[in-house]
């Protein structure tokens, strides 16, 4: 699966995938703007904008936009996450020009109405009330705040309240005017689709895009925050998560790092689930995740478990950890490890709302667009050697950062 790139000559990135056999394509634009690009005061914005994006545009109202696509037969939605924003459509490919021209309206062309943004202060204020609420959640939240301190990658994707009830319309016109701009945009269409065509579409869709390059992001500081935090709450389960530090998505390592991931808590072979789950019957749930970015990443495990069972559970979920540096797993960890990202990553490419993300993640990111080829074969050439170097490099018991929410105040 081969794609194809162009750079305008705003700057603006135009990546395209053709699917000929494809009965669907989805259109995706995304932004360099996030979280990371936030302050203490902004925290909040960049999420708020985007659901404003969809309360009109000098073409559109709000109501005629989501009619108009459903129109369609697509289905569309946004995301914010810290590196960047993201607005797409995913249907029929006979509309593929129709989306671009859609999705360009909502990206350029929002008018933020007062009225619309009063509606959506109480939409996001209740957003983030429903994740206070759900204590998987809310653990998650407090283990990146754990991890990286007072900083943007400390703060929430939604923001605190007060901002929320704070912003502007001019907040938001002044922030998209900022970033919205040729050189943080990248353009992605999967599907079947002409690069050729699109790239033309593109030129004049977006021609009105101020030129200037995306802003600077704060540099990642190693500053951290606390090791321990206990957040207590009500609940019939604790919930434990447990997170670690690590180098950007492009360092020597991260490969090794990702297959001692998929080993730790990636599936039901993973040996995580068989201590946790199978062996000690201590809980439903427990996974690890590896987050990776441009300018750093960090590996998170998650589990609930009785309050009682907390310390036990927590010592096992160190001992497995342990074991990767002391080169106790076997051969067949391995294989079953390298299967399972390499169909996994072969899945993730099924769809082209799948292809159209991650393409987006790594243009938007400026990190080079590898095909499936190359990263299979990263991820096969990993060995216990190197599993074993990096868990002793890297995953360090005591270095961990430890979140519990549930019925307890004891750290």
């Amino acid at each position: 699966m081969k794609h194809k790139k162009t750079i305008l000559n705003n700057g603006l990135r135009v990546v395209t995938v053709s699917k000929p056999d494809s009965p669907t394509t989805t259109v995706l634009v995304m932004v360099e703007a996030g979280t990371k690009y936030e302050t203490e005061k902004t925290n909040g914005l960049s999420h708020f904008l985007e659901h404003m994006c969809f309360k009109g545009t000098i073409n559109r109202g709000s109501k005629a936009i989501a009619y108009e696509i459903e129109t369609l037969g697509a289905e569309t939605n946004a995301f914010t996450w810290y590196d960047y924003t993201g607005y797409y459509i995913k249907g029929a490919s006979r509309h593929a020009s129709k989306f671009l021209e859609i999705v360009s309206d909502v990206f350029l062309h929002s008018t933020f109405p007062k009225e619309e943004i009063e509606k959506e202060r109480g939409v996001i204020c209740g957003e983030i009330d429903m994740y206070q609420d759900i204590p998987q959640r809310q653990a998650g939240t407090a283990l990146q705040k754990a991890l990286y301190g007072n900083q943007p990658a400390g703060m929430t994707v939604l923001g605190p309240k007060e901002n929320i009830l704070r912003f502007s319309q001019k907040d938001f016109i002044a922030y998209h005017k900022k970033h919205y701009t040729a050189g943080a945009t990248s353009v992605v269409v999967v599907g079947n689709v002409s690069h050729a065509d699109v790239v033309r579409q593109v030129k004049q869709l977006f021609k009105e895009l101020p030129k200037q390059s995306a802003q600077k992001k704060k540099p990642l500081a190693k500053t951290t925050g606390d090791k321990k935090t206990i957040l207590n709450k009500k609940t019939d389960q604790s919930h434990i998560a447990l997170g670690i530090r690590l180098p950007g998505a492009e360092h020597p390592d991260m490969s090794a790092l990702v297959v001692a991931t998929c080993i730790l808590g990636n599936g039901m072979g993973s040996r995580l689930f068989l201590r946790l789950r199978e062996e000690m019957g201590a809980g439903y749930y427990v996974r690890a995740s590896l987050t990776a970015f441009d300018d750093g990443s960090d590996i998170s495990i998650v589990t609930g478990t009785e309050p009682s069972r907390v310390s036990e559970v927590t010592s096992a979920i160190f001992d497995e950890i342990q074991k990767l540096s002391t080169e106790e797993i076997t051969n067949t960890d391995i294989a079953r490890a390298q299967e399972y990202l390499v169909g996994g990553l072969y899945m993730g490419y099924e769809s082209t709302d799948d292809i159209a993300y991650s393409l987006g993640h790594y243009e938007t990111l400026h990190l080079p667009l590898k095909t499936l080829a190359e990263r299979e074969k990263k991820i096969r050439s990993i060995t216990i050697h190197d599993i074993a170097r990096v868990a002793k490099k890297y995953l360090i018991p005591e270095k961990f950062h430890t979140v519990v929410v549930g019925p307890t105040k004891k750290k």
